[in-house]
C-alpha cells in the first residue's frame, strides 16, 4: 500500500484538518483495516471542544476514531482469525492480554490498554479516522450481511451501553431511569428494555433531544430541571428507581440520581465526569445502601450487540443523524458539536 493515506487529523480545539498522514505498518498478528465509516464519539467531541479528554491530554497532533466499520485489506503473518475482503467491527481497545485484570477476564481495567484515538499517551495513539488503521487481530469482530457498515460503526458504543447494563447485576424487570439522552443514554435506554426493564424513563436538559427520544419510543421523557421533576419521577417509580444509567457526564445529574433511586437501588457511571473531586451524599449511600458503580468502556459484549442488532431486539437507525465525506471532517465535527439538532454523526471513507 501507499506509505501515505488520508485522514483526519486533531491539533487543537476547534482544528480537525484532512491531510495526508502516515500509513500503519503491519506487523505479526495485526491486521489492516481499510475504514469504511468511523462515528465521532462524545470522546472525539471533548478533544475538540476542550483540547482534552477527562486526563487525556495530547502532546501534539493525531487521529481521532475508535468506532467504526471496515474491510480487512492486509494480514499479518500467524493471523488466521480473520480474512482479506471480510467486514469486520473491531474493539478499539487493545488490552494487553497477561497482566492480573486480563486473565481474571476484566481487559478493560487493563493498565497497559492500547486505545485507539486516544491522547492519553506519549505520542498520541492514532485513531480510525482514516483510510487504514491496524489492530490485532483477535480485537475485529465479523459483520453479518444484515448489518451495513453505518450500523456496523455504532456496535462500539451499543458495547458501552451494553457494558453498563452487565455492572448494574441485570435490569430484568426492574425500573430504570437514564440521565443524557446523546448516543450512549439513548443506547443504555434500548438495551435496558432489550433485557427486559420496565418502565424505562430518560432524561435530557435539551429539548430537542428529549423530543428525539420520544419519537424514537422511549416510553418516558423528563426534563431534569423541570420544577416538579423529582416528584414526577418519583411518581412513576414509587420508591424510586431500581437502576439509574448516569451518561450525561453532568455533576449536577449525578446528585439527582442519588434523590430518585430506590433504596438498595444501584447507579451505574458512564458519563466522563469533570477531573476535579465531586460532593456525593455519603450518609445518604449508607442509609439507602446505594450500589455506585463505575462502567469503564466494555467488556466481552461486541458478539452481543452483533446478536441483539442482528435479532432486530436493538435498532440503532434512530440514533444517526447525520453522515459526511472524509474530506468534510470539519463541518463534520461542528455539525456533532451541536448538540440540540444530532446525535450520531459519521464520516464515510
Amino acid at each position: 500500500m501507499a506509505n501515505t493515506m488520508k485522514a483526519a487529523v486533531f491539533y487543537a480545539p476547534g482544528d480537525v484538518r484532512v491531510q495526508s498522514f502516515s500509513s500503519p505498518e503491519l506487523e505479526p498478528g495485526m491486521v489492516l483495516l481499510r475504514i469504511r465509516r468511523v462515528g465521532i464519539c462524545g470522546s472525539d467531541l471533548h478533544y475538540y471542544e476542550q483540547g482534552h479528554c477527562g486526563t487525556s491530554v495530547p502532546n501534539g497532533p493525531f487521529i481521532l476514531g475508535h468506532e467504526f466499520s471496515a474491510e480487512v485489506a492486509e494480514i499479518g503473518d500467524g493471523v488466521t482469525r480473520v480474512a482479506i475482503g471480510q467486514r469486520v467491527t473491531a474493539n478499539p481497545a487493545r488490552a494487553c492480554g497477561f497482566c492480573d485484570f486480563c486473565k481474571a477476564g476484566r481487559g478493560n481495567l487493563c493498565l497497559k490498554t492500547i486505545m485507539l484515538g486516544s491522547g492519553g499517551s506519549i505520542p498520541p495513539v492514532n485513531g480510525a479516522m482514516a483510510e487504514f488503521v491496524t489492530v490485532r487481530a483477535d480485537q475485529c469482530h465479523a459483520l453479518p450481511d444484515e448489518i451495513s457498515d453505518e450500523i456496523g460503526a455504532m456496535l462500539e458504543p451499543l458495547a458501552v451501553a451494553l457494558h453498563a447494563i452487565r455492572r448494574s447485576g441485570g435490569v430484568s424487570g426492574k425500573r430504570v431511569l437514564v440521565l443524557g439522552a446523546g448516543t450512549i443514554g439513548r443506547l443504555a435506554a434500548a438495551a435496558a428494555k432489550a433485557h427486559g426493564a420496565a418502565p424505562i424513563a430518560i432524561t435530557d436538559i435539551v429539548p430537542q433531544r428529549r423530543q428525539m427520544a420520544a419519537d424514537s419510543g422511549v416510553p418516558v421523557v423528563f426534563d431534569p430541571e423541570g420544577e416538579n421533576f423529582i416528584d414526577e419521577a418519583l411518581e412513576l417509580a414509587g420508591l424510586g428507581f431500581d437502576t439509574i444509567i448516569e451518561a450525561s457526564a453532568s455533576p449536577k445529574a449525578l446528585r439527582q440520581a442519588f434523590e430518585v433511586v430506590r433504596p438498595g437501588g444501584t447507579i451505574v457511571q458512564i458519563g466522563t465526569l469533570p477531573t476535579e473531586d465531586i460532593a456525593l451524599p455519603a450518609l445518604r449511600i449508607m442509609r439507602k445502601e446505594i450500589n455506585y458503580i463505575g462502567s469503564q468502556r466494555y467488556g466481552d459484549v461486541f458478539d452481543e450487540a452483533i446478536r441483539l442488532v442482528t435479532s432486530g431486539r436493538i435498532n440503532l437507525r434512530p440514533i444517526m443523524s447525520n453522515e459526511f465525506r472524509a474530506d468534510e471532517a470539519a463541518k463534520a465535527f461542528k455539525v456533532a458539536a451541536d448538540r440540540a439538532h444530532s446525535l450520531k454523526v459519521q464520516l464515510r471513507f
